[in-house]
């Protein structure tokens, strides 16, 4: 017996915080009784359904996705906006994003059925490194960008430090190429990161998460990783629980 959002979560119906969200509304049924209750236990034997859509026992699948922009990170939209898995026309299993990028952002994303390994990387007690990389209006100094270094506070919320990298300037266009390593994922943190200096965000991308990077990969395309990759990520996020 396992608990029901354990259950849904392994079957990829959402991380376990989201199915527990699912269940208080009243989304959820076993044996075609709603349930609402979160310590309810389920066996194998019991049929689940989640919105009338009964769970499928799927195997975990785990894929590296280059975002473009003009993408939302999510499953559907009510918008009918383009949507990160209209990239995986082929896949069966019923995968969702892992956190998200913005709208307007590009880069690295993960996406999974796997709710169980999804919570892990999004717990706040974990800290996989990401990096980003920014096209910034102005040309900052380092001395500028010292506050990023030394943790900021944005939300009333202190930030942790962040690393930062000029890569390239241009003062004749006036603006910046600058990377920035981060633990955190919270809401636009880096553009109101570099807004809180003074420099704002015109072009974003995400190049890293952990140890895995774009290579190889144009925006839209994706990948399936590997064994090693995916048990890597965990390893990093137990490093720092």
């Amino acid at each position: 017996m396992e608990r029901l959002q354990k259950v849904m979560a392994q079957a990829g119906v959402a991380s376990r915080r989201k199915s527990e969200e699912l269940i208080l509304a009243g989304f959820v049924t076993v044996n075609g009784e709603v349930v609402k209750e979160l310590g309810t236990k389920v066996s194998t034997s019991d049929v689940v359904e989640v919105k009338g859509v009964p769970l499928a026992k799927e195997e975990p699948v785990y894929y590296l996705f280059y975002k473009p922009r003009g993408v939302i990170s999510a499953v559907t939209d009510d918008k009918k906006r383009p949507v990160v898995v209209d990239y995986f026309p082929q896949v069966k299993e019923r995968i969702f994003p892992v956190g998200r990028l913005d709208y307007d952002t590009s880069g690295l994303l993960l996406l999974t059925n796997d709710g169980d390994f999804a919570q892990k990387l999004l717990h706040p007690s974990f800290e996989i490194e990401k990096t980003y990389v920014a096209k910034l209006k102005g040309v900052p100094t380092y001395k500028e960008l010292r506050p990023l270094e030394r943790g900021m506070r944005i939300d009333n919320y202190k930030l942790q430090p962040a690393k930062v990298n000029i890569l390239s300037t241009d003062e004749e266009k006036g603006h910046a190429i600058v990377a920035l390593t981060i633990h955190e994922g919270r809401n636009h943190q880096v553009k109101k990161m570099f807004e809180a200096v003074g420099f704002p965000v015109q072009k974003l991308k995400r190049e890293l998460y952990g140890n895995l990077t774009l290579a190889g990969l144009r925006p839209g395309e994706y990948r399936r990783l590997n064994k090693k990759e995916v048990t890597s990520l965990l390893q990093l996020a137990k490093k720092k629980d």
